[in-house]
């Protein structure tokens, strides 16, 4: 029921111009060590409503040694940024990573926690803090630690967090594999979405082709999601107490700040830092310097999706992923294996995947079509255009694999040529499961943003051209361009999906699914 409703339902004007957006989308950007030299500053972060927040991140203190994915174009790493830089590593390494505090004086000493690896002793730089050794400000403190198992987990302050990690000094750290299963590269899924790919003439954006070292991690796109909040009110205070204490010599009487971080309200909810529609706009983009990640994830149907996702706030955040449940792989780093078979995964199925501060988790989404009860390709056996008459031939588990070139890869064959109305108004043979309205009845058909159909010119092939299922004649999305669909991923907490009270906005985005011929190009 859940599939139907968000594809049959997303009328809002902001859903059709997503469904008419081409150029935009997401992976795991990040920059690349095992070294990294990072730097705590001070800078302004942007909100759709305008506003320009005062805000404290890390960043790149120089050029880094990398960037990764390498395809993605344009990339930069400034001197702060929200949330800080990915760092991106592999099992077994030995990381260094060297902050340097360039925060205003009053706000004080500054670190970095690194929660699920040991830190390599002693240190040898910075002052001892209460959770980890700190940076003085203008001063340095350098940590080292083991990579010891693949995974994402969070890095962020251990200084005053309650202030510090809301004001955005907060990261994540993506370990990768050291034995990728060699059934990743050659077999599983991917061989088949492999060709698909090569078909299609599409880039590969992962950081690698399993999430573990486990056979059963593979996956063939990926996106990384971290989710926060901020009070503006907290921010203006810190601003307003820094600008007061002026140029102070840290340690000097009156040279602090006493920030009040009770009552918590926060009136922005941020996915990599920015709010919606703002996460959907490119990463790297010139418009937000210190905001370069985005959330605008993309796939093909049969595709493991991997999803990494960091709470990173103080809020837990119930998230739904509008389209299947989400299965768990592992949480900071651990993978989730049966006790009794070590080779089967028993990470859960969830509907909504709650983000409890400071926990990480990987996680795999997957669609399909099977269930819709119609043919999502529009096939139509009366139609003369050759699409609508391809072939779906089963394999073992019902999916049309055999031809991984073809526009319905994938393709659940028991739906196949099964018409989705019952009384239609075109030329669709009745039967189906459903009647559905004319769309200017049922919504305002000019911005109508659903449709029951997958790939190209598939409305027209599947009514005909007297046929007005939607969004067949509308004009955000005319039918003989329509692609994909797409689904609201968004916060279960409705106050979460604003921005300053205004809706839609704040932690929401869409999954958009579309056909192979649809080239997916995370690059820029």
């Amino acid at each position: 029921m859940k599939n139907v409703i968000s594809m049959m339902r997303l009328s809002l004007a902001f859903a059709a111009a997503l469904l008419l957006s081409t150029t935009v989308f997401a992976a795991t950007p990040g920059i690349t060590g095992p070294t990294f030299n990072l730097i705590a500053q001070s800078a302004y972060i942007s909100q759709p409503d305008g506003q320009a927040i005062y805000s404290w991140g890390y960043g790149c203190n120089g050029a880094p040694s990398g960037f990764a994915p390498a395809a993605i174009k344009g990339t930069f790493c400034n001197t702060m940024q929200i949330p800080g830089p990915t760092l991106i590593v592999k099992e077994g390494d030995t990381v260094t990573v060297t902050l340097t505090n360039g925060l205003p004086a009053s706000a004080g000493n500054t670190s970095i926690l690194f929660p699920g690896f040991q830190q390599i002793m002693p240190f040898t730089d910075g002052v001892p803090g209460l959770l980890t050794q700190e940076a003085a400000p203008g001063a340095t403190v350098t940590y080292s630690f083991k990579a010891t198992t693949p995974g994402t987990r969070a890095y962020y302050s251990g200084t005053q967090s309650d202030l510090q990690v809301e004001m955005g000094l907060y990261g994540a750290v993506v370990v990768l594999p050291a034995n990728v299963p060699a059934i990743c590269d050659s077999g599983y899924l991917t061989t088949q979405n492999k060709a698909a790919q090569t078909q299609w003439q599409e880039t590969d954006f992962r950081l690698a082709h399993a999430a573990y070292d486990h056979a059963k991690t593979c996956y063939d796109r990926e996106y990384l999601f971290q989710f926060s909040e901020m009070d503006p009110n907290i921010h203006n205070q810190a601003l307003a107490q820094v600008t007061a204490a002026g140029n102070c010599v840290a340690g000097a009487a009156g040279c602090a700040l006493s920030v009040p971080t009770e009552p918590y309200h926060p009136a922005y909810f941020l996915i990599n830092g920015r709010s919606m529609p703002d996460d959907m706009d490119g990463n790297y983009m010139s418009a937000y310097p210190h905001q370069p990640y985005n959330g605008n994830p993309h796939m093909h149907p049969g595709e493991q999706v991997l999803i990494r996702v960091i709470g990173q706030g103080r809020w837990q955040h119930p998230f739904h992923e509008h389209g299947n449940h989400v299965r768990i792989l592992g949480r900071d780093g651990n993978l989730i294996v049966s006790q009794s078979d070590p080779n089967s995964l028993a990470g859960p199925l969830l509907f909504t995947t709650t983000t409890t501060p400071g926990l990480a988790f990987d996680g795999i989404f997957y669609w399909t079509g099977r269930g819709l009860n119609w043919d999502p390709y529009g096939h139509n056996l009366k139609s003369t255009d050759p699409m609508a008459k391809l072939a779906c031939t089963p394999d073992a588990n019902g999916y049309n694999t055999g031809a991984p070139t073809a526009i319905n890869y994938y393709e659940w064959c028991q739906d196949h040529n099964k018409p989705l109305e019952a009384a239609p108004f075109g030329d669709v043979a009745s039967g189906g499961p459903t009647t559905l309205p004319d769309p200017n009845i049922f919504t305002n058909g000019a911005w109508f943003g659903g449709s029951p159909y997958l790939g190209p010119n598939a409305t027209v092939r599947a009514v005909g051209p007297t046929g007005v299922t939607p969004p067949s004649g509308t004009i955000a999305n005319p039918p003989t361009t329509e692609a994909g669909f797409a689904f609201m991923w968004h916060s279960h907490n409705e106050r979460e999906i604003t921005t300053n009270n205004a809706f839609p906005g704040g932690m929401l985005m869409m999954m958009l699914v579309d056909s192979r011929e649809f080239v997916i190009d995370e690059s820029n």
